[in-house]
C-alpha cells in the first residue's frame, strides 16, 4: 500500500511493539496490523465484549504520530499513556490479561468473518505466528506481574 494518503500508515512498513520488562516481541505483519489491530475499522456488528476488546487495540497508538492526536483514554485493564518527554512516545499499556483477552476476541472474529474479507490461508498463517509470539510476551509478563506496552510505527 505504497503512496497511502497521509493521515493512514504505509502498511509495507509497519512494526508493532509489544514490551514489558518481562520481554518484548515486535510484529512486522501487514496482516496482523489490518486485521486485528485494526479489525474495528471493518464495520463488523459486534457484541459489547466484542466491541470493548476491538477498543482496546484500536487505541493502540502510532509511537511517532502527531502529540494532538494521543488522547489520555482507558478502559477496565488499559490505558493510553501519552509521550512523557522529548525521547519518549505514547503506548498502550495494559494488564497482560486484558491484553490477552482482546487479542483472543479479536482473532475469533478474524476466523468467523475470515471469507467475507478475503483474508488468505497465507495471512491467517502469518497472523497466526504472531499471536502465538505475542502470547508468549504476555504469559511471561503475567508471570512477573508487569504491564504491558504496545505501540506502532509506519
Amino acid at each position: 500500500m505504497s503512496g497511502s494518503p497521509a493521515n493512514e500508515p504505509d502498511l509495507d512498513l509497519i512494526h508493532v511493539n509489544v514490551a514489558s520488562p518481562a520481554g518484548a516481541y515486535t510484529v512486522g505483519s501487514i496482516s496482523f496490523f489490518r486485521y486485528i489491530l485494526r479489525l474495528g475499522e471493518l464495520g463488523l456488528p459486534l457484541s459489547l465484549a466484542d466491541q470493548e476488546a476491538v477498543d482496546v487495540l484500536l487505541a493502540i497508538p502510532h509511537a511517532l504520530g502527531p502529540e494532538e492526536e494521543v488522547a489520555f483514554v482507558s478502559g477496565r485493564g488499559w490505558r493510553v499513556v501519552p509521550a512523557q518527554g522529548e525521547m519518549d512516545w505514547p503506548v498502550l499499556e495494559a494488564t497482560p490479561e486484558r491484553l490477552h483477552s482482546a487479542f483472543e476476541r479479536a482473532r475469533s472474529l478474524l476466523w468467523t468473518h475470515a471469507a467475507r474479507f478475503q483474508v488468505s490461508a497465507g495471512e491467517i498463517a502469518s497472523i497466526e505466528e504472531e499471536l502465538d509470539a505475542v502470547y508468549g510476551v504476555l504469559m511471561r509478563a503475567e508471570a512477573a506481574g508487569v504491564a504491558v506496552n504496545v505501540s506502532y510505527v509506519a
